[in-house]
């Protein structure tokens, strides 16, 4: 042992020292000291650490701890958590001088039986390192999938930070005085003789400032007494070149641990063909989850793992903190990855964009904190995969838009939906532009960055005319919303055509219009992107629509109660012509009652707009009989039969307009009112 290595054990140094850290050191001999030192501390033991530990008795500890050759050395670990502190110090001493004397020229006559020791110390080492880090081998438990931060919270609260030899809790007065005294019980060597601090090196990591982001939630994953010996053991694995099976060790288990987490967080081993077999609806459910564990995973779990290894391995040798790190969590981390790689390749549709979105907005979260835990060259590929999927999702929320455009265009249904009401493409349709619209500052971002491309004038016929012009003011995304509108009214103008009554057509083109301006008022992201001015278009639209719908079916019946034609002049007599009149009366009442029960089969879904036609028809059509039926009502009265001509009062015609627009047969409207 150095000279100043010897210091530590002597009396005057106790005085520098606080009491708590006192009985860490061994006190000069008296009687009152032996009588207070552990029954099962021995003499010779005591004086092994007081004084230079010989080869000789270096050689004999590590035999004695020889599982091959000793059943008490198979059954039992030196590390264990309650074993003897002193005997787990005295064999990492032992091992200590084997490998200074393998170091030194002097042992070279006795090198073979050195080095027999120093294999079997690394075997026996070995086995101390696989056994402390089982045993502290416990994978969390997210108490709630639905609750991430309740859960993140709950991770990230440590217990008290303890003293690695003696397991007790350090106050913070005993905490802030560590910092201005010795608190370095054990001494090593390098193999240049030096003596080094390994307790020292676990404090720096510990209170060094953890490179994080103010999402990232770290947790002990290991008890700091046993991050303390594996340290010890390392050190010495290393030193002596066996790295590769430390890292080994290591990797081995904590990957258990890593997999043992992601079962609980129900992240599942699917390979991107797995994945891209699911049906859709089995992806939803499984892009959810993933999102709520991708999130835990990098800002805790890896994280956690990160701090671990660099606890453990931190200038042990050149970067084996990251080797141990990666050979933990690259093949779960990969693991977690291709899930989303999966979704950015898979085959596109419309219905996959807004968990496209999603999935993009996760990653985008997460980029930073993926920045942080994966930040040396050896996990530069984790980096890579991330940002490479994170730009595929980007590409594939661009895609599927276009290709909702075109599907939008070419949608092929031929058949006229009953009562011209609401198509289903234009309900489909509105109602994603909706979800687009809670997406916008995601989309904005994306559509910037590469704007989808299609020529819209190409002077197909098949394509609708847009000027581009009137909308320069316009982001990206709010022209493709608008777009999508107008290829949407273009469609729904081609499915009018399907309808053989004009007027049914007016009114179904009138109906669609009036839902898309509805569906638009009714969102303010919408309203926002879309703009007043294209909405005022919209609304003159339907308006227009219901305006030549009312001269498609009410020009004709009010043509029936103009005066021309009635009148006769010349001869012997002028005045009305009864039969004129009666035909006249007949031809109404035939188009009205057509027109009723026609037409109170035809659906207005929306009460307000189905009030207002209403009211404009009776605004034309009641004041015209009434009119007419003034003038005219004698002249047939006087004859015979009036009830046949005569059928309808103002009052029933006023009845009769109620009717319109309910989606209903006429004979339930009678039979409702008879009630």
């Amino acid at each position: 042992m150095s000279h100043n290595t010897s210091l530590l054990f002597f009396p005057h140094t106790q005085r520098n020292l606080p009491k708590t850290k006192r009985h860490l050191f061994p006190q000069p001999l008296s009687l009152s000291l032996s009588l207070s030192l552990s029954l099962s501390l021995s003499l010779s033991i005591f004086f092994l650490i007081m004084e230079s530990l010989p080869l000789e008795t270096a050689e004999k500890i590590i035999l004695r701890w020889d599982s091959t050759a000793s059943e008490e050395a198979r059954d039992k670990m030196i590390f264990s958590g309650g074993g003897d502190r002193d005997e787990a110090d005295l064999y990492l001493q032992a091992v200590d001088e084997i490998q200074r004397s393998l170091s030194s020229v002097s042992v070279s006559v006795s090198s073979d039986k050195v080095n027999s020791a120093i294999q079997i110390a690394m075997a026996r080492l070995e086995d101390e390192f696989r056994n402390i880090l089982i045993s502290h081998t416990n994978p969390f438990d997210p108490s709630s999938e639905d609750e991430p931060s309740q859960t993140l919270d709950s991770l990230s609260t440590t217990s008290s930070p303890k003293h690695p030899l003696t397991n007790e809790e350090t106050t913070e007065e005993e905490s802030d005085s560590n910092h201005n005294t010795i608190s370095t019980p054990l001494f090593r060597f390098n193999s240049d003789g030096a003596a080094s601090s390994v307790r020292s090196s676990v404090n720096s990591v510990n209170s060094s400032s953890y490179r994080s982001t103010s999402s990232i939630r770290e947790i002990d994953l290991i008890p700091s007494d046993a991050v303390y010996d594996l340290r010890c053991i390392a050190e010495r694995m290393v030193s002596s070149g066996y790295l590769r099976e430390c890292i080994q060790v290591y990797g081995s288990v904590r990957k258990s641990s890593v997999d043992a987490s992601f079962r609980k967080l129900q992240i599942e081993k699917l390979s991107i063909g797995d994945v891209q077999r699911l049906e859709w609806e089995q992806l939803e459910n499984k892009i959810r989850r993933w999102i709520r564990a991708a999130k835990v995973c990098v800002r805790t779990l890896f994280a956690s793992e990160k701090k671990l290894c660099e606890q453990i391995f931190d200038g042990v040798g050149t970067s084996i903190d990251d080797a141990c790190f990666m050979e933990t969590v690259k093949g779960p981390a990969i693991q977690l990855f291709n899930f989303a790689e999966a979704i950015s390749i898979s085959r596109r549709s419309p219905e996959k964009l807004f968990k496209i979105l999603d999935l993009h907005d996760a990653l985008t979260d997460l980029m930073p904190d993926i920045d942080v835990v994966f930040d040396s060259k050896s996990s530069e590929s984790i980096r890579v995969q991330a940002a490479e999927i994170l730009s595929r999702l980007g590409e594939a929320a661009r895609g599927i838009l276009s290709e909702f455009e075109n599907a939008v265009l070419r949608e092929p249904s031929r058949v006229a939906v009953p009562g011209g009401t609401i198509h289903p493409l234009t309900r489909y349709v509105m109602n994603y532009i909706s979800l687009i619209s809670d997406y916008k500052v995601t989309l904005n971002e994306l559509i910037v960055s590469k704007p989808s491309t299609g020529s819209r004038y190409s002077g197909d016929p098949g394509i609708p005319d847009m000027d581009l012009s009137e909308f320069e003011e316009k982001t990206p995304l709010d022209v493709h919303l608008i777009w999508i509108i107008v290829i949407l009214q273009f469609n729904l103008d081609g499915k009018s055509k399907h309808y053989r009554d004009a007027s049914l057509a007016h009114l179904f083109v009138m109906n669609n219009v009036h839902y898309i301006v509805q569906k638009v008022r009714g969102s303010p992201e919408l309203r926002e992107m879309i703009g007043d001015d294209y909405l005022k278009k919209l609304t003159g639209k339907f308006r227009q629509a219901a305006t030549s719908y009312q001269r498609a079916t009410w020009v004709r019946v009010l043509y029936c109660l103009r005066d021309e034609g009635l009148h006769v002049s010349g001869g012997f007599s002028s005045g009305v012509s009864k039969s004129a009149l009666r035909e006249r009366f007949k031809a109404f009442n035939a188009m009205f009652e057509e027109v009723h029960r026609t037409q109170a089969v035809w659906l207005i879904p929306d009460l307000q707009l189905r009030e207002e036609l209403r009211i404009s028809i009776s605004e034309k059509l009641i004041p015209a009989y009434r009119s007419f039926l003034g003038r005219f009502r004698s002249h047939i009265e006087s004859g015979r039969h009036p009830e046949n001509y005569i059928k309808y009062s103002v009052e029933d015609l006023e009845d009769a307009v109620l009717d319109f627009f309910e989606g209903i047969p006429v004979s339930q409207h009678l039979r409702r009112r008879a009630e």
